[in-house]
């Protein structure tokens, strides 16, 4: 009992009852815990965050107030530093060590989030900073929520990752590899990301960028130059432009941080939180059975014209609105998520006003992605079809035409989800098929007036078969016009409907209504595949 008496001494002193001497009390540890956080969300410091500012940047934590709803952000690993390990770094000021992890409600719904803090060490990956990314990951996989990228980093810190040490990393990409198609995962270029953050957004689902800043590629401007001795700069290398134009790796270009959060809050507003809930259907107050006299107008009278495939899709989705992925790469292919009465669809469209809407090497990769994605969050689909097929020649064929093309076969052939297709125009050839033609289970598909159904256009099938009969006749022309005017007969779509090849003719005002009906139909629809391991899809 004497020992836990104080002694005059120390009572004489002023030390408090019930304390040893050099100890702290409670409220004086807790004061000390208040101003290591402080300090830690000031990251680099005040000069650090001005220069991120001046390059037109918002702070990780400001990227974050942005994108989650007011208070709802608990971080996890705040007081994270460089790890014990690396003697390099024994003394040096890395707050949260240089990425910001946690959870938080976007619009309503509970999100993870890892954002790399450029003002600490660049951004860069640090032991301690990826074990709490690796624990951020866990959680979102654990509790199926979405996980976010905010990504601002000069990639993997070369004091840490250089040496023999490096053989037992890369635990990150072979986790989003089992993460994919469970949560919805989305990767925001907000800065730099070179060699190990590159290939976050390559695993990921959604990757917006902002131009002038995000940029991403597997070594940066020095590394190329020690290398190949090439000399060019972070944003020709693997800018905006070059991922969302030219790669594909990259889905939507956006102007600056604000924009690019309010990307991310409307890509996940199609998504459901998990592969195993229900797609967020929401009010709508755009009527059901709206037709739309545009729609008569908007087909020219000739198949040749082109004509803005985006025209037919505002006129026909939830109040025109829809959300576009990837459109500024292969352009002759719309991908896009919009809302039929509340209820979340993917779009596939052909694009006549780009080379008539033929498909390509990069058309087909992005549809077969496209098409993989919604299957895998049990979004439905939607076809519109105006294809005049595959693009043909050697060019094609050298870039492996045939093994793109059966991507786009295998993706729309596996696809259990509610499909809809709808015969706008041309429905020609193997790019009928790819479209989800009859052979690909659509649960409904149907055609406006004057849609053409046929391996060719009529032009093309006279010029093959009828050369010779052509070359022979008395009156050439006339015996052209007689042949096109028997195969455009055989192409009509009524043909298709007396065979039952397709469920109806409408009127194109009555697409909509058509689509509506045919997403109710479908929506307890379950098919039953093979057992198998996984398939071996073209690649």
């Amino acid at each position: 009992m004497e020992g836990t008496l104080m002694s005059e001494d120390a009572k004489q002193d002023g030390a408090p009852e019930n304390k040893l001497p050099g100890t702290a009390t409670l409220t004086e540890l807790n004061e000390q815990l208040h101003e290591r956080r402080a300090k830690a969300r000031l990251g680099g410091g005040l000069k650090k965050i001005e220069a991120q500012h001046e390059r037109g940047k918002l702070t990780a934590r400001e990227r974050i107030d942005l994108l989650v709803d007011e208070g709802t952000f608990n971080e996890i690993g705040i007081h994270g530093r460089p790890h014990f390990s690396q003697v390099a770094l024994k003394d040096k000021e890395a707050p949260a060590d240089g990425v910001i992890t946690g959870w938080g409600d976007v619009d309503g719904r509970t999100c993870a989030i890892v954002a790399y803090d450029f003002t600490v060490m660049a951004g860069s990956m640090g032991l301690t900073g990826e074990t709490k990314v690796t624990r951020i990951r866990e959680i979102a996989l654990q509790k199926r929520m979405p996980l976010i990228w905010l990504l601002d980093s000069a990639g993997a810190r070369i004091q840490e990752a250089a040496g023999s040490l490096f053989a037992g990393s890369g635990h990150l990409f072979r986790e989003e590899v089992q993460m994919s198609g469970v949560v919805p995962m989305v990767a925001a270029m907000m800065g730099p990301c070179a060699a190990g953050t590159a290939y976050i957004p390559g695993l990921s689902d959604f990757v917006p960028m902002v131009v002038g800043q995000g940029a991403m590629a597997l070594a940066g401007p020095h590394l190329v130059k020690a290398v190949t001795g090439e000399e060019i700069e972070m944003e020709d290398l693997g800018g905006a432009k070059i991922h969302c134009r030219k790669s594909g790796v990259g889905d939507l270009e956006v102007k600056d941080d604000p924009e690019c959060i309010e990307s991310i809050k409307k890509y996940l507003s199609y998504f459901p939180s998990n592969c195993e809930a229900e797609v967020p259907v929401i009010e709508c107050d755009d009527p059901e059975d709206r037709g739309s006299d545009r729609l008569l107008e908007i087909i020219p009278e000739s198949s040749r014209t082109p004509y803005d495939m985006y025209e037919v899709i505002k006129e026909i989705v939830d109040d025109g609105d829809y959300f576009d992925i990837k459109p500024k790469f292969a352009k002759s292919l719309i991908t896009c998520f919009a809302r039929f009465d509340g209820q979340p669809v993917g779009i596939v469209a052909n694009q006549p006003k780009q080379v008539g809407g033929i498909l390509d090497v990069d058309s087909a990769d992005k549809a077969a992605r496209f098409i993989n994605l919604c299957d895998a969050f049990s979004i439905p689909l939607l076809f519109l079809q105006d294809v005049p097929g595959f693009m043909v020649g050697s060019k094609v064929e050298q870039q492996g035409i045939i093994r793109h093309g059966a991507k786009m076969l295998y993706a729309v052939s596996r696809a259990t989800v509610p499909k809809i297709t709808v015969l706008v125009r041309k429905a020609y050839g193997a790019g009928y098929y790819v479209m989800c033609g009859r052979a690909y289970e659509p649960d409904l598909i149907v055609a406006w007036p004057g849609a053409e159904i046929s391996v060719m256009g009529a032009e093309g099938a006279v010029n093959i078969i009828g050369r010779s009969a052509i070359e022979a006749s008395d009156d050439p022309e006339a015996t052209r016009e007689a042949m096109l005017n028997a195969v455009r007969q055989q192409i009509d779509p009524y043909i298709a409907a007396g065979n039952a090849m397709i469920d109806d003719i409408i009127d194109p005002r009555e697409t909509r209504q058509t689509i509506i009906n045919g997403l109710r139909m479908s929506k307890n629809k379950k098919v039953e595949r093979p057992w198998k391991k996984h398939g071996v899809m073209p690649v």
